[in-house]
């Protein structure tokens, strides 16, 4: 018994010391390394934080590109969809009050035309991206709400666009917060 025992115990105590100690210093090195120190992708305006690159936010006032909806309130520490299928009731009824709300703000949009993404939540409730197509849906609004021409946001939202990997692999994308802070900094 006392052959298993000592070995048993050593080999344990490697292993807290290789997990407690050992691996969590590698991995705070490692982060150390890059860019952001390991502190996430911050965004600046000014000196002044104002979100971070991974993370999706709310925008609720008119004068600026709305996010895709969040399950979690765009809670980073907490990341997940509402689980609700696509027959749920529940679900459908705030999909149909997302639809609602959408229009009343672009009035000139037909149902047919919204992204489904601006009125669905994703999987992890965080996404910091729209696609191309949900931006250009809400250019009117936003050009209306600024008093700025329709053919300069539009623009703006070309020139940000994030392309496909390759131009083959997924879609193209916008940054909503950074989409939003270059449309504040437009004069």
């Amino acid at each position: 018994m006392k052959t298993h025992i000592l070995p048993a115990l050593r080999l344990s105590l490697v292993f807290i010391i290789i997990i407690a100690f050992v691996y969590p210093a590698a991995i705070y090195g490692i982060a150390q390394l890059q860019k952001d120190k390991g502190e996430g992708s911050k965004i600046s305006v000014k000196g002044k934080v104002v979100g971070f690159e991974l993370i999706g936010q709310s925008f609720t006032q008119a004068r600026y590109f709305q996010s895709r909806p969040s399950a979690v309130d765009y809670n980073g520490g907490g990341s997940g969809g509402s689980n609700k299928g696509p027959t749920n009731p529940e679900y459908l009824a705030q999909v149909e009050e997302r639809i609602a709300a959408f229009q009343k703000e672009n009035p000139t949009v037909n149902k047919p035309a919204i992204p489904s993404e601006l009125v669905t939540a994703s999987g992890s409730g965080l996404d910091p991206q729209i696609s191309l197509e949900a931006a250009l849906v809400q250019v009117d609004r936003i050009a209306s709400t600024r008093n700025i021409g329709k053919e300069k946001i539009k623009k703006l939202v070309m020139d940000i666009e994030n392309k496909p990997l390759f131009g083959l692999f997924g879609p193209s994308t916008i940054n909503v917060l950074d989409l939003n802070i270059r449309l504040d900094a437009l004069k």
